[in-house]
């Protein structure tokens, strides 16, 4: 089960289901037992970026349409960064609010992708989760849109984490 951002919540949660072998973190959340990802982003290391939010309108967030390229698609050529602050879909605030019962990467193998120009989830906080899951990392200079920059990479770190569970 890979998840990226805030997906790395749903996965650490839905992750303990029988049919799932193993987690992979694309520059991700991966909250404990009780944490939530606003409990994650509630105290910022000294000097980590913050991310854009925008004050909640109507039980959703945004990011700041200006500021969202550098901070979620650095990397990326400006054309496609402005067009993915452009068409961002907001996400509930009640979604950031959900704690985690059971984290899966508790029993489960898991893969990480620390992404180093991360403006998003710093990269400190990656390292942090990752090595209380116990995940296999891999760092890549990259923002937090490594999906997109780096697709490729990706890619093969979920292949890397599918060959070893199938090596099982």
């Amino acid at each position: 089960m890979v998840g990226h951002s805030y997906g790395g919540a749903v996965i650490t949660e839905a992750g303990t289901d029988p049919n799932v072998a193993a987690l992979v973190y694309i520059a991700a959340f991966a909250p404990d037992t009780g944490e939530s990802v606003n409990t994650l982003i509630a105290d910022p290391p000294p000097g980590a970026p913050v991310p854009p939010i925008l004050p909640p309108r109507d039980g959703f967030l945004f990011l700041d349409r200006e500021k969202c390229p550098a901070s979620f698609a650095g990397d990326l050529p400006a054309e496609q960064a402005a067009f993915m602050a452009d068409s961002q879909v907001p996400w509930g605030t009640d979604a950031l609010a959900g704690s985690i019962t059971n984290p899966a990467w508790r029993t489960k193998p898991s893969w990480y992708m620390i992404t180093t120009q991360d403006r998003m989830i710093p990269p400190p906080a990656q390292h942090a989760m990752s090595e209380r899951a116990g995940s296999t990392v891999v760092e890549v200079p990259a923002s937090h849109s490594v999906y997109v920059s780096q697709p490729g990479t990706v890619a093969d770190l979920i292949e890397q984490a599918s060959s070893a569970m199938t090596m099982r």
